[in-house]
């Protein structure tokens, strides 16, 4: 894909890259409706409860049944609302969360656009979500909204520090803010992983990423018990379905940068294991971490938002600042 993009441009070139655009987003829209299939049946599983099973079999076609309900569902807008805001805000939340999985490589030569700055990219392009939630909290004219989206842009703002100084260290090994180089410098088995000496930067880069996609523990923006849903309370229908995309489509995001920053992308983890495909390794470890964040949603409980920011604030951002100095320290003494 890369190497297409480097020729001259052409209307076949052009068909092609739209054709694998479309691919992406058909199998992202996929994933997003079995995501959430799947996280119901994990949570369920967990809890000693059953998850869907009455729509199709196993209960396989329930999320395509809640999709279809939010498309047919009257679309409202609140009377005093500030319209124009209020109909771009889920636009402005949602596009931000696909335009990051641009630099994101799935093998050595199935990516879409190798940055130099991939790494960059994808950081500045998903700080744009925080703006749309925010819009569409303000153009609700509803203090609840209101509210949601205030706390939300703060929580998002505080944990999105820790989230970039988190892999700092992983860009002084590799040297490159390059994605793609940064997998292949972990390659030659588990022990070269980047989560084994950057385990510090590799926790503090999970919770940061945990609070920025609003998820359990830490989804007071969306608050049910205290803020009736918090900064989407007033959308319905398709728009509030944008919302909702979003948030899958960024777990879909920040699993795929989990596997290429800290878990060696498409790399075996045995030299022996070398000869399966890397798309499939690549698969297997997005779907742990996948799984892994349904796993904390299904056992922990939602803290406190003087807590929340507190450990923001105190704890994460300190340690990544300590993990940058050591790794710069012992980068100095290796070399």
């Amino acid at each position: 894909m890369n190497e297409m993009l480097q020729e001259s441009l052409t209307w076949t070139n052009a068909g092609i890259f739209f054709m694998f655009a479309t691919i992406l987003l058909f199998v992202v829209l996929g994933f997003v409706t079995y995501a959430i299939y799947f996280e119901r049946k994990v949570i369920g599983w967990m809890q000693l409860r059953i998850g869907p099973n009455r729509v199709g079999p196993l209960g396989l076609l329930q999320s395509v049944a809640d999709v279809l309900k939010l498309l047919i569902k009257e679309d409202t807008i609140p009377h005093k609302a500030d319209r124009t805001l209020f109909i771009l805000a889920p636009v402005i939340s949602f596009v931000p969360s696909f335009l990051v999985l641009a630099t994101i490589p799935y093998t050595d030569s199935i990516h879409f656009a190798e940055l130099n700055v991939g790494l960059l990219y994808y950081v500045a392009i998903s700080g744009i979500t925080t703006i749309g939630i925010m819009m569409g909290g303000w153009a609700s004219n509803n203090k609840y909204a209101l509210l949601g989206g205030m706390r939300s842009a703060a929580q998002m703002i505080s944990y999105e520090i820790p989230l970039v100084m988190s892999v700092v260290g992983v860009i002084l090994l590799s040297g490159s803010l390059n994605l793609t180089t940064i997998v292949e410098g972990q390659s030659g088995g588990l022990w070269n992983w980047n989560f084994l000496p950057q385990i510090i930067g590799f926790v503090v880069f999970i919770i940061a990423a945990v609070a920025e996609l609003n998820r359990t523990p830490f989804d007071l923006p969306e608050a049910e018990s205290e803020l009736v849903a918090g900064y989407h309370v007033e959308y319905s229908g398709f728009r509030f379905a944008f919302f909702m995309l979003g948030e899958y489509v960024y777990v879909y995001a920040i699993a795929a940068l989990t596997t290429v920053l800290f878990l060696g992308g498409w790399h075996a983890p045995f030299e022996f294991l070398s000869f399966i495909p890397g798309i499939l390794w690549f698969l297997l470890k997005f779907s742990m971490v996948v799984f892994s964040l349904f796993w904390i949603r299904a056992t922990m409980p939602r803290i406190r938002v003087d807590h929340l920011m507190g450990l923001g604030w105190k704890v994460l951002l300190p340690v990544a600042l300590a993990n940058i100095f050591l790794t710069a320290i012992l980068i100095e003494l290796l070399n």
